[in-house]
């Protein structure tokens, strides 16, 4: 079993939904810890429940609609997106939150973080806008800093 789970969420046909896809077969380039496991979790939401009740930690990459300018790129938790308006969301980000508390229902709660990234143009493409393709390194860069971070706190209670 992985101690975390980066799971890229998204729809590759349709342009800047699948940002996180794009992103996890970007990471598979990256020298990652040997306790991470990326997963392409395509539209599949709720198939990687399995990840959720396994992992200690959870990081997911997705389009994130939020209303700021494309590109942005947003670190939350899901008890942060709970008070948004779900019409305002993608269905993954709605699922997420359905698999989190599915995940505490069977007693796990795994620490979950959200990298959503406000997408430019969602269409019939399978490539990302090239304000998207840009922001994969800024994505990668902010997960091998939370990758460092979580590695520090738990050297820090050894």
């Amino acid at each position: 079993m992985k101690d975390t789970a980066v799971i890229g969420i998204g729809n590759i046909l349709l342009k800047d939904d699948g940002i996180g896809v794009h992103t996890v077969r970007e990471l598979e380039q990256e020298d990652l810890p040997s306790t991470v496991e990326l997963v392409d979790g395509g539209t599949s939401t709720l198939a990687m429940l399995s990840y959720f009740l396994e992992c200690r930690r959870i990081i997911v990459i997705d389009a994130l609609k939020a209303g700021l300018e494309p590109g942005t790129i947003y670190r939350i938790r899901p008890e942060d997106i709970a008070g948004y308006n779900k019409e305002n969301l993608s269905i993954h980000d709605v699922q997420i939150l359905d698999v989190v508390q599915m995940a505490r229902m069977l007693g796990a709660a795994p620490d979950v973080i959200i990298f959503g990234i406000e997408p430019q143009e969602i269409g019939f493409d399978l490539e990302l806008s090239d304000l998207m393709r840009s922001k994969i390194p800024e994505i990668i860069g902010l997960l091998k800093q939370e990758l460092s971070l979580a590695e520090q706190e738990e050297t820090n209670f050894a």
